[in-house]
């Protein structure tokens, strides 16, 4: 099965109260291609960069058999940049910088060969720019979507018509509430799916997920992390393992999306312990693996009820 990711490729400057690290490798396409990568392979990517994008990135993407066809290189350009700071919490972040470089007016160009793509996932950015992702692919059978607040308020419109395209939207429960104007996380999605997708997964931070359908509700507990060190493309490493566990079974079936759940959720814990992708670049099977049976063991009790 082929999975195309579509979205930011970016170099990060973070600063948390456990360090700081300057222009590191991030964006969302590259945070849910990597975390992809670990189930299907090749993944194929469509983004911009400048000509100041390290050669040592390009050479990590491709080791993780990441197709960089439709990543464009804009020679006379520089890479969007991005710099953030978390409070100890690391649930307040505040944004230091912004430098939006050749991304601003990125212009996703889907190469011939990708057009075909299986499964489709789609990055955090402008909803017209992931409308004209969609105009160019043929058929996909899946197309998972992610927003953000920027977009909620600034082009709702235009993020509404994109809505109806996409069959499962990924995004977290600030923006939910934002969206719908409904306090309650439930109405909410139901509110959500009754805009076009089938399906809504509500990103909670350090309490969970849920999965939400017109028949079904499904709660993933958070992994319990003694470190944490960057919270920095969690979202998108979850919505990366979330499609790259669904495209590696072809399996469309709720029980199947609610493993997803699960598998997204084992990526993203991963992702938070180091900086960058730095925990994501020697993950092997059996930690994910691993990981994933501690989450199903999180949840597991006794059936018997005493009335």
């Amino acid at each position: 099965m082929s999975l195309l990711a579509v979205g930011s490729v970016a170099m990060d400057t973070i600063e948390t109260p456990f360090g700081r690290v300057d222009n590191v490798l991030g964006g969302s396409a590259t945070y849910i291609a990597t975390a992809a990568s670990y189930f299907v392979a090749p993944i194929r990517l469509v983004g911009v960069v400048g000509g100041d994008f390290p050669r040592e990135y390009i050479d990590f993407l491709e080791s993780r058999e990441i197709d960089l066809e439709g990543l464009q290189v804009v020679k006379s350009g520089k890479t969007f940049r991005w710099g953030g700071r978390y409070q100890y919490d690391l649930n307040t972040r505040e944004t230091l910088f912004t430098e939006l470089n050749v991304f601003e007016h990125f212009n996703p160009i889907i190469p011939p060969a990708f057009r075909k793509s299986t499964y489709i996932c789609l990055g955090n950015i402008d909803p017209e720019v992931q409308r004209k992702v969609l105009e160019q692919i043929e058929k996909p059978r899946l197309v998972v979507g992610d927003t953000m607040n920027f977009w909620i308020k600034g082009k709702k419109k235009e993020l509404l018509a994109t809505l109806k395209r996409m069959d499962i939207v990924i995004i977290n429960d600030a923006e939910a509430r934002q969206l719908t104007e409904e306090a309650n996380l439930i109405k909410a999605a139901k509110a959500i799916i009754r805009m076009g997708p089938k399906m809504i997964i509500i990103k909670k931070g350090e309490h969970g997920a849920l999965l939400v359908t017109e028949r079904t509700i499904f709660s993933a507990p958070a992994y319990p992390l003694e470190i944490i060190n960057d919270p920095t493309g969690a979202g998108d490493a979850f919505a990366g393992g979330f499609i790259g566990w669904i495209a590696k079974t072809d399996d469309l079936s709720e029980e199947n999306c609610k493993r997803a759940v699960i598998h997204g959720s084992a990526l993203a814990s991963f992702c938070v312990e180091q900086f960058s992708l730095n925990r994501l670049k020697d993950l092997t099977s059996i930690e994910i693996q691993d990981r994933f049976r501690e989450f199903r063991e999180l949840s597991k009790f006794d059936a018997e009820v005493l009335v």
